[in-house]
């Protein structure tokens, strides 16, 4: 019971993540009407939440680490739930651009206390499956935002496609109510009591009160040696060590984004109807259909990760991605007015969303938690996450912008020159990590060399 009820928790919060994400996508075809948003402005409205996402990442570790993941989580949760109401609420621009900064806070901290929690509370046994469903559930959220926006479309009832997101939000805050703090959180700050009782109170009770002995003790002891390394090591993340995972760390952020991806996430209906489907109804679902081929396919990477191998899956992923981008730009170069160019600017889109979420999308968060040595592990985790969410916010602000300058083929062609930039710097530079212990890979960084030996047994 208490472990689905912590991935039920984990659940809504990627969901209230992946619903914000996508629900701007839809409403921006009715708010550039009611709020008579030029191109930039429509940008403007889209990345300001970016901007305040990483600021809220920036912020977030510090704050849980100073009051714990549990209120944070909950007070998250709730400024979530007012920024969509002011949004619904919003009769002016500046209070619209108001609810989306804090919208974008709230899910700036989600998106790194929601897996935090997790990996903290969940049962050694199930802790990948709980963190790879947070990140289905991202993907589930824009899914649901989009099929949100079609119904609520027909009447362009923009106010209940952003006000909707106020409830995931609610039962989120409902759901950490019921949830202890994280006992590695209390057992860090000298809290034992309060820990054993919250381990208790997840592992299912008094009957493993055995087993959540052994789990506080192995906490307690862990916990002692990480202050004895942390007391001794003073690693710069500008060390040789740390040079090469880095470049790949910050550069595998920087092509996630500027690869075009959430141009796809955030205006796909606008693209639709540029493309020939007249209506705000059948662009947002032809978009859903994009958002359902984004889940399988995220699934269908959870499955292949670890049997595949991340590299090969990042070079599959970008080359089909490049394909696609120059499909797509070329549909837009030789329009004629035709249908055809609706169905083809609908298939090669679904092909780059699915190429993005079997390689690129799940492999970059998966490989930066595994490339950094212990020492600078979270340094260069949060600054290859403050980099993907700057990269993210430039593509938002800037896309309709290069429409209107370059024109769509030129812009979609741009996106596929960064692309194979992207498959060429993961060929020669990211290494293959499958199978590797973290100490191993970190042997091979301390020797600064720039892609790691096969593993023995295994081909080059």
């Amino acid at each position: 019971m208490h472990a689905s009820l912590i991935a039920a928790t984990a659940a809504l919060g990627g969901l209230l993540f992946g619903y914000d994400t996508g629900v701007i996508s839809g409403a921006l075809l009715f708010l550039r009407d009611a709020f008579h948003l030029s191109s930039f402005m429509q940008g403007v409205v889209t990345s300001v939440a970016l901007a305040a996402a990483a600021l809220g990442a920036a912020v977030a570790g510090d704050v849980a680490d100073r009051f714990g993941r549990r209120p944070v989580i909950l007070v998250t949760a709730l400024i979530f739930v007012a920024g969509s109401l002011v949004c619904a609420f919003a009769g002016s621009l500046p209070v619209l651009i108001v609810g989306r900064l804090l919208v974008g806070l709230a899910i700036g901290v989600s998106s790194m206390l929601a897996p935090l929690y997790l990996a903290e509370t969940a049962p050694a046994e199930s802790r990948g499956a709980l963190v790879s469903l947070n990140q289905l559930m991202i993907t589930t959220g824009i899914v649901v935002s989009y099929l949100v926006g079609y119904a609520f479309s027909a009447q362009g009832q923009w106010r209940w496609m952003l006000g909707l997101g106020a409830l995931p939000g609610v039962i989120l805050a409902g759901g950490m109510l019921a949830l202890p703090e994280s006992p590695r959180w209390l057992a860090g700050h000298g809290h034992i009591a309060d820990a054993r009782r919250a381990l208790k109170a997840l592992r299912g009770s008094y009957e493993r009160a055995t087993e959540v002995e052994a789990e506080l003790a192995q906490l307690e002891q862990d916990l002692k040696r990480e202050a004895k390394a942390e007391a001794k090591q003073h690693v710069s993340i500008w060390d040789p060590s740390s040079r090469m995972p880095l470049i790949v760390g910050v550069g595998l952020a920087a092509f996630q984004q500027v690869t075009g991806i959430n141009t796809v996430i955030y205006f796909a209906p606008t693209i639709f109807q540029a493309a020939g489907l007249s209506s705000a109804s059948a662009s947002i679902l032809a978009t859903a259909g994009i958002g359902v081929v984004n889940v399988a396919m995220t699934l269908v990477a959870i499955r292949l990760i670890d049997r595949v191998g991340r590299r090969k899956l990042l070079l599959v992923g970008l080359g089909g991605m490049a394909a696609s981008l120059c499909v797509l730009a070329a549909a837009f170069l030789f329009q004629s007015g035709s249908s055809v160019l609706g169905w083809l600017t609908a298939a090669s889109l679904t092909a780059y969303v699915g190429f993005f979420a079997v390689g690129l999308g799940p492999v970059f968060w998966l490989l930066i938690s595994e490339i950094f040595p212990q020492a600078v592990r979270g340094r260069g985790m949060s600054l290859a996450t403050t980099a993907n969410w700057g990269c993210n916010l430039v593509v938002a602000l800037s896309f309709l912008a290069m429409v209107d300058a370059l024109g769509r083929p030129v812009t979609f062609f741009v996106y596929a020159a960064l692309t194979a930039a992207a498959f060429v710097f993961t060929q020669r530079l990211v290494p293959e990590t499958k199978g590797r212990s973290l100490e191993d890979i970190q042997t091979v960084w301390d020797k600064d060399r720039d892609v790691l030996p096969p593993k023995p047994g295994h081909a080059a």
